[in-house]
């Protein structure tokens, strides 16, 4: 179940991604999941791929688990869509790219960013902490 809160953040992204699209167009946006079902399903299938991958992406947080979700959404999305009946006119198809990668491949760098953050704070706060007691981190016993 560690994939379930990437897929809930993907998802919603999707959804709001729809939601911004209907009302940009002047379109009733109360009807986005007509807009986002395509993207939604394939949504699934590019984190079930992700999932399978072996030599790929452990992490639902990771870039590559990010960037393999988002091609598979945008491919896959404009592919329903099509078989659907609906358009995926060239316009579309580069803002849905676009906004999409920024989505679903931006979250995941800004939590990458925000964790390496915390681990160098933590790594300066133990280094510190250490110099304080006159002994180099690494000089340190295990139960301190």
């Amino acid at each position: 179940m560690r994939y379930l809160p990437a897929l809930i953040v993907d998802a919603v992204l999707v959804l709001i991604f729809a939601v911004i699209g209907r009302a940009s167009h002047q379109e009733d946006p109360g009807g986005f999941l007509l807009t986002a079902w395509p993207f939604l399903v394939a949504l699934l299938v590019g984190h079930a791929l992700a999932a399978l991958m072996g030599s790929g992406p452990r992490k639902p947080w990771s870039l590559l688990w990010g960037v393999t979700v988002w091609v598979v959404t945008v491919a896959g999305g404009m592919l329903l869509r099509i078989i659907a009946g609906d358009t995926a006119q060239l316009a579309f198809i580069i803002v849905a790219t676009v906004v999409l990668g920024v989505f679903l491949v931006g979250w995941r760098a800004l939590a990458g960013t925000l964790r390496r953050r915390q681990s160098t704070k933590e790594t300066d706060a133990a280094a510190s902490d250490s110099a304080e007691d006159g002994a180099a981190p690494e000089q340190r016993s295990s139960t301190d």
